[in-house]
């Protein structure tokens, strides 16, 4: 009653159609595969009947799961909901919704109840995983309804900011960019207020349970009683605290709803008097390829792209400063990588996020605009689309790429990475930009529906980054045993392989995308092991020859057979 019928209708609509019960099979599915692949590299083949070593692998698996399932609650709740609002914005029916007489309260509640729907039933239909996770021992029903509640709580949190980042700003770039940048610099601000006022008073405490990771640690961790707060205490204040936010960030979008909608690009031509309108700007000059003359002398994103920018710096040079205060000799982050390496990754991801969104958009932005099949009728080749395209997303995003490069080169400078693996990393990061910016351009060119295109573009590159992190985490589980293990680890390759080629071939597959999304996975795999090894030439090959030829696949179908890439033609058949 409090969401209206926006929420109904989609409460109705999404359960008619087979993806949603494919979307929750296969999430349970994945839970399964990934218990299999854990459970393999414990154990191995051999027979286990000792009970101790039943539950420390039954509080392995809860580890990763809830962990895994927080990252995916928050990515997938803002995303959904940041996605949704923009895709109505993009339409021009976001003006048709505020000429109902819907409330404020139905609009707002009711689009962001609508985003969170998948969430949650994924997230419902994850409890009895976790019930038979604790079957095995090790883990408590008290710690499973604390990881449960924090992810809700986290995950309506940041679906209420990607809710009211769509709907104060008009470009879906900058709603991905912001929403995305927010929550990273939600997260680091949090922190930093810890960090400066130590982590054992009440303040602390209660300041720490704005943060849902650190609280999912706590409850991770039930032996853990610091300043006397058991781990169900700490969730709950956790969960009270993301709640409270959530409904602090719902009340203010819809008390602002109706002045940031309609835009005010909208009303300064309304309030335009009849001289204004008379005036005729001289004509700017065109290149010869007007493709990417837009994208790189014009406005295309927005006017405030310079803001995501600088909030990206911010945080890049927060991230330096943890480097500089960082003791030499400290631990490895996970067991697996330095403080300072962790920072460069922590930023080449970020960066790989953005660059992949503005890929994406860079084509839903022209469909739902309309413009797209404008373009289509003029004498712009595919060539100039798709390379004009590309070169836009990559020269709109140079100081988001050029600020890791600048950390490695500082990295060489100070002795902490030789020549050798900076040319390695550069080439290998360089690759890894490349290809985020020529999926998000793939998957605007083979899903019509916006929304659907954001999703499986974002939702791709995430879950590339979750499987490596998930992947890396198994390795070091298994330790010396890993030569015997590696079979199992054959069944979790192959589902992301399966993964990634319904996401390349959703429209016109293609023996290269097949070739591709069979390959990734595995020279991902070796990469991943040869890093662990310290065989960064391996690395650096492994990750170009997999990475590049994936991104000539999807780039040569979309030059060569450009109206079929765009759905406007049928493939021939045999």
């Amino acid at each position: 009653m409090l969401a209206g019928p926006l929420f109904s209708r989609e409460a109705l609509t999404v359960p008619r159609q087979l993806t949603h019960f494919l979307i929750r099979s296969g999430y349970i599915a994945a839970l399964f595969v990934l218990m299999y692949t854990a459970a393999q590299t414990t154990f191995g083949w051999q027979q286990v009947r000792n009970l101790g070593d039943i539950a420390r692998f039954g509080q392995l698996v809860f580890q990763v799961f809830a962990v895994v399932q927080l990252a995916l609650m928050l990515f997938f709740a803002v995303l959904f909901a940041a996605g949704n609002v923009a895709q109505e914005k993009d339409r021009r029916t976001m003006l048709l919704l505020l000429m109902t007489d819907l409330r404020d309260r139905e609009l707002v509640l009711g689009k962001l109840t609508a985003s969170l729907l998948l969430p949650i039933v994924l997230l419902s239909v994850s409890i009895p995983v976790f019930v038979i996770v604790q079957l095995l021992g090790g883990v408590s029903l008290a710690q499973i309804g604390c990881a449960i509640a924090i992810s809700a709580a986290a995950g309506l949190a940041a679906g209420s900011w990607g809710s009211l980042v769509a709907f104060w700003r008009d470009k879906t770039f900058q709603t991905l960019a912001i929403s995305l940048i927010g929550i990273v610099i939600y997260m680091g601000l949090v922190e930093g207020i810890l960090a400066a006022i130590g982590s054992v008073s009440n303040v602390a405490l209660v300041v720490g349970a704005f943060n849902p990771f650190r609280a999912m640690l706590r409850v991770l961790d039930p032996l853990n009683v610091a300043g006397g707060v058991s781990f169900v205490q700490v969730a709950s204040m956790s969960t009270a605290a993301l709640t409270f936010l959530a409904i602090a960030i719902v009340a203010v979008t819809i008390l602002r709803v109706r002045v940031w909608n309609p835009s005010r690009t909208l009303g300064d031509l309304a309030t335009m008097d009849e001289k204004d309108r008379g005036v005729v700007r001289p004509p700017r000059p065109v290149w010869n390829s007007p493709i990417i003359w837009r994208e790189m002398m014009t406005k295309a994103y927005g006017r405030k792209i310079f803001v995501i920018k600088l909030a990206y710096l911010v945080i890049a040079a927060a991230a330096f400063y943890v480097v500089l205060t960082t003791p030499a000799g400290s631990a490895l982050v996970l067991g697996m990588i330095s403080p300072i390496g962790a920072a460069f990754v922590a930023l080449s991801l970020l960066t790989m996020m953005l660059v992949n969104a503005q890929g994406v958009t860079a084509l839903t932005s022209e469909r739902d605009a309309g413009t797209l099949e404008l373009l289509l009728v003029t004498d712009i080749s595919a060539k100039e689309f798709i390379f004009g395209k590309l070169g836009g997303v990559l020269f709109n995003s140079k100081e988001l790429i050029l600020t890791p490069l600048l950390f490695i080169i500082w990295y060489m400078f100070q002795g902490v990475l030789s020549v050798e693996n900076f040319v390695y990393v550069t080439i290998g990061f360089i690759s890894l930009v490349v290809f985020a910016a020529m999926l998000g351009l793939h998957s605007g060119l083979s899903y019509s529906i916006s929304r659907i295109a954001i999703v499986n573009s974002l939702g791709t590159m995430f879950f590339l980054f979750v499987g490596i992190f998930i992947c890396m985490i198994l390795i070091l589980q298994a330790r010396s045993s890993f030569g015997l293990q590696l079979p199992s680890f054959l069944v979790f390759i192959l589902g992301g392989s399966l993964g990634l080629w319904a996401s390349l071939t959703h429209r016109n597959p293609s023996p290269a995308l097949t070739l591709a999304a069979g390959i990734l996975p595995f020279c991902t795999f070796y990469a991943i092991t040869s890093f662990l090894l310290g065989q960064t030439l391996g690395v650096c090959l492994f990750v170009v020859a997999a990475y590049g030829f994936t991104t000539i696949a999807m780039l040569i179908p979309a030059v060569s057979e450009y109206d079929s890439a765009l759905g406007r033609t049928e493939m021939p058949k045999g």
